[in-house]
């Protein structure tokens, strides 16, 4: 299974209709609250690599579908945010595939000596 960005908004739309009495509107206004919380299930994920290590989300199956389950979470306050603001699938695919180009012609180590050097 492979799902497009379109396909994980409207999961969410579905999710967030059906939940709509009891979770916060998703809106401009609420948009720090999926942020907040993309941030916590962040946490989450830290927590697993600090306790569990690189190599036990590697081999462990608990520990890696625990992992991939927090990986999850995150991507779902992160679709929330994209509705709050009434990002489209098709604008954010177009600023990532416009920001992966301009990454392939940036030059990171002479970025980061340039930027160490100014401090």
């Amino acid at each position: 299974m492979d799902l497009k960005i379109s396909e994980l908004i409207n999961m969410q739309n579905i999710l967030q209709k059906r939940m709509k009495d009891k979770w916060t509107p998703i809106i401009p206004e609420n948009g720090h609250f999926s942020l907040l919380w993309m941030y916590e299930e962040m946490g989450e994920l830290v927590a697993i690599i600090k306790k569990r290590g690189n190599q036990a989300i590697m081999d462990d199956e608990m520990v890696r579908t625990a992992f991939v389950e927090e990986l999850s979470d995150a991507l779902m306050y992160y679709i929330d945010l994209l509705t709050c603001y009434g990002v489209s699938a098709e604008e954010i695919s177009k600023s990532y595939a416009a920001k992966h180009e301009k990454n392939m012609r940036r030059d990171f180590v002479t970025e980061h000596e340039t930027y160490l050097n100014e401090k």
